[in-house]
């Protein structure tokens, strides 16, 4: 459910998810095991955010319409939007997509190929470079209604759509650096932003990982957190991060220290760490 609520307390617009299931895209089978399901978070609604200015809704698509709603339902590896006015939703990616690419540098763009257990997906604002496209990133999980099939090798993506010719335009892999695609992996949370530099920021929120890579896929800058913490009593030590966002310098209070200096990797094959 999607409550709007007043400085007050009251609610003064409310969606319920329940109320348009027949707008999803199930299929009649689909629809039965949707409803077959005892867990009541059965599409894990992740996400949920107006779209916000854009160049669709200027050059007349009334379907982004600023006030509209982008929602992300984990569980169904589906993305949509809502039409604040009438409720229905008007624009919607998945439940069904086309098989996954086998391994390789991608031809873009290129159809949308399986997305699963998705997050953050938003588009990207006015002002950045591929503004109005979709940004989403793409765990590759396991969800959908029933299971999509997964590749062998797991790997998670970072995806830029256009929202219009439905085609991926942009993505990210562990393959963008020439390395396996599990080096890049997240199977839960996580999230993807546009810099104004082009670059796109990453938080590989399983590991507690974000990096910036640039529009050919390298890695410019990466931290790992070292906050480890537990979930409850009985979960196991964990850095992940849910969510991660990037803010300008003077978003910190005036006078707070900060810098770039460049940090040259070390060459793995030859490093060791000294004997004390």
């Amino acid at each position: 459910m999607i409550y709007e609520v007043t400085p007050a307390g009251e609610i003064a617009w409310q969606w319920i998810a329940g109320d348009h299931l027949g707008e999803f895209g199930f299929s009649d089978a689909e629809l039965a095991l949707v409803h077959a399901v005892k867990e009541p978070d059965y599409l894990h609604l992740n996400s949920m955010r107006t779209l916000g200015p854009n160049h669709w809704f200027e050059g007349g698509d009334r379907r982004f319409d600023p006030d509209n709603i982008m929602i992300s339902s984990r569980n169904a590896s589906i993305i949509a939007i809502v039409d604040k006015k009438t409720g229905h939703i008007v624009w919607r990616l998945g439940p069904h997509y086309a098989p996954s690419r086998p391994p390789g540098p991608p031809h873009l763009p290129s159809e949308i190929d399986q997305i699963s257990g998705q997050h953050d997906p938003h588009i990207i604002p006015e002002g950045l470079p591929g503004a109005g496209n979709l940004l989403v990133f793409d765990d590759q999980g396991e969800a959908g209604y029933p299971p999509a099939p997964l590749k062998v090798f797991p790997g998670s993506r970072v995806l830029e759509i256009d929202p219009v010719k439905n085609e991926i335009v942009w993505e990210y892999t562990g393959t963008s650096n020439d390395r396996d695609p599990w080096s890049f992996y997240s199977s839960f949370i996580s999230d993807a932003r546009r810099l104004p530099n082009g670059n796109t920021f990453i938080d590989e929120g399983m590991d507690g990982r974000f990096f910036q890579v640039t529009q050919k896929g390298e890695i410019v800058w990466e931290y790992v957190s070292p906050f480890f913490g537990r979930e409850g009593s009985k979960r196991p030590l964990s850095n992940q991060v849910y969510r991660a966002q990037p803010v300008p310098y003077d978003w910190a209070p005036a006078g707070t220290p900060h810098g770039e200096h460049p940090v040259v990797p070390p060459d793995l094959a030859g490093f060791h760490v000294p004997a004390q």
